[in-house]
C-alpha cells in the first residue's frame, strides 16, 4: 500500500489535473459559444461549425468524464480507501497509481472490466 508522502504526492497530482481540466471544460464551452455566434454564410461555413462544436463538446466530455474520477480519488484519499481496487479489493500497485493517479481497478481487474465491455458491445 503507498504509504503517506506516496498518497499525498499523488493527491497533489489529482489536484492539479482536476484544476487543468476545469480550465479546459470552461476553455471548450467558451469555444463552443464563440463558435454558436459565428455569422454563417453558407452550407460549407455551417458544416464546419457544427463540426468544430462537435469536437469542442466531444473533447469537454471526456474532460468532464475523467473530472468526475478524480473526484472520486479524492474522496476516497479523505476516507482511506485509496489505492485500493473496487473489484477486488487488493492495493493497486503504486507504479499504476503514478501512471493514472485516479485507477479504481487493479491491473487484472481492468483487464477483465475492459474484456467484459468489449463483450457488451
Amino acid at each position: 500500500m503507498p504509504n503517506t508522502k506516496q498518497i499525498n504526492e499523488l493527491k497533489v497530482i489529482l489536484l492539479d489535473r482536476k484544476e487543468k481540466l476545469l480550465k479546459n471544460i470552461l476553455g471548450s464551452r467558451e469555444n463552443i459559444d464563440l463558435l454558436k455566434g459565428q455569422d454563417v454564410k453558407d452550407d460549407l461555413d455551417y458544416a464546419e461549425v457544427v463540426s468544430d462544436s462537435f469536437t469542442e463538446g466531444m473533447i469537454a466530455n471526456h474532460h468532464v468524464k475523467e473530472l468526475e474520477e478524480i473526484e472520486l480519488a479524492l474522496k476516497k484519499v479523505e476516507d482511506r480507501s485509496y489505492g485500493i481496487c473496487d473489484m477486488c479489493g487488493v492495493v493497486i500497485p503504486l507504479g499504476r497509481l503514478k501512471a493514472k493517479p485516479y485507477a479504481k481497478y487493479c491491473t487484472e481487474c481492468r483487464t477483465a472490466f475492459e474484456a467484459e465491455q468489449a463483450k457488451g458491445k
